[in-house]
This record gives C-alpha cells, sequence and structure tokens, in this order.
C-alpha cells in the first residue's frame, strides 16, 4: 500500500498565480497582444487537477513554472540558461501543460521586449483617467 497526499488548494492558487505572471508580465515582453490571445485559445499553460493531483506534482509543476520564469525575468538572455529552460519545460510536458516554446522564442530577436504597451500588462496604477 502506498500512501500519497493531495495537492492543496494553495498550490493550485499559487500554479494559477505564476500562469498569470507568465500571460501578464513574460509573454507581452515576447509576443503581439494577437499572439498571446491566441495563446489563450490553444489553451497555453493551462492546468487542471488532474494534471498535478498529488503534493509532489504540485510541487514539481511549481518549480517549473518558478524557473522558467525566473530565467525568462533575466535583463539579457544567456545561452547557458538553455539547458535549464528545457528541463523545466519537459516537466510541464509531463503534465500535460501545453508550453510550446523553445527557448529561441525568447533568446533570439527581441524585437517586442520594452517597446509595446498590451493589453495583458498589470496597470501601473489603479486610477482611470
Amino acid at each position: 500500500m502506498k500512501v500519497v497526499f493531495a495537492s492543496t488548494a494553495e498550490q493550485e492558487q499559487q500554479i494559477g498565480e505564476l500562469v498569470e505572471r507568465m500571460y501578464s508580465d513574460i509573454f507581452p515582453l515576447y509576443f503581439s497582444d494577437d499572439a498571446i490571445k491566441e495563446f489563450e485559445g490553444l489553451n497555453v499553460l493551462k492546468t487542471t487537477q488532474e494534471y498535478f493531483g498529488t503534493l509532489k506534482e504540485a510541487y514539481q509543476v511549481m518549480s517549473g513554472l518558478q524557473t522558467i520564469l525566473l530565467i525568462l525575468e533575466e535583463e539579457k538572455l544567456k545561452i547557458e540558461h538553455e539547458t535549464i529552460f528545457n528541463r523545466n519545460v519537459q516537466i510541464l510536458d509531463e503534465f500535460k501543460i501545453s508550453f510550446p516554446f523553445t527557448f529561441d522564442h525568447f533568446y533570439g530577436d527581441q524585437s517586442f521586449k520594452n517597446s509595446q504597451v498590451s493589453m495583458y500588462c498589470k496597470a501601473n496604477n489603479g486610477y482611470l483617467l
């Protein structure tokens, strides 16, 4: 007999917040709003509990997302991060979480980075003018 512990509601919430950060903080730096809207339609990073039902699986998904976020938040990506990036994309893939990007999607031409205003970015303030 094997005992496993189910993931907690807090873990599931944390995973949702990490996915939201990817859409609001990372994707707008590299992709147009139209492309991001298409990602939503393709269920990129869409998660359900069936992908990470145990405590261990939830931690693996969380650490995979956190690592990818940390790499992509770097001011200038380094080719040395490619192996770590690919390993964490593989972890997401093992849990059937769609992340159809390679390191080259972010490492190559970064023409969008810091040059566009996106509807997916969080507002800097809460005031409506």
